[in-house]
């Protein structure tokens, strides 16, 4: 099964247009790529979600402003992207939560591959792209 990430005009366009983005496994140890992404990301406009079930609700709230919920089915309004900071195997739980949620685009981080679950978030109408960090994508596109 082969998977091809968008072009890059389309990646520029999702980073150029800030939004809600949920991020699955986001922690609140400062030295981590998943709590520096979020900072970037809403550094450039995005309103930055953090999902952790294991973080109390406050947990984040001083470094993204927002309260940190266990899942995406928590989080009470919309989100239109998900960036996925979880181990490759959870991915396939995460696109079901995604369509659930009604998310339009799943970004997996570096190293988190799912053919299957991608394909399976594209046919459900999503954007998919893996493999990809978006601190390295806007160095290299802007």
């Amino acid at each position: 099964m082969e998977f091809t990430n968008p072009s890059d005009a389309e990646i520029r366009a999702i980073l150029s247009r800030p939004t809600t983005v949920a991020v699955v496994g986001c922690s609140d140890n400062p030295a981590r790529d998943s709590l520096k992404i979020a900072k970037l990301l809403k550094a450039h406009g995005f309103k930055v979600i953090p999902i952790n079930p294991q973080l109390d609700a406050d947990a984040l709230r001083g470094a993204l402003g927002e309260k940190c919920y266990p899942d995406l089915a928590s989080i009470p309004g919309p989100v239109e992207m998900v960036d996925v900071f979880r181990r490759s195997e959870f991915v396939p739980q995460i696109v079901d939560e995604s369509i659930a949620k009604g998310a339009q685009i799943l970004w997996c981080q570096l190293g988190v591959i799912h053919l299957d679950a991608a394909h399976r978030a594209q046919q459900a109408g999503m954007t998919v792209i893996m493999d990809r960090c978006p601190a390295i994508e806007y160095g290299r596109l802007f």
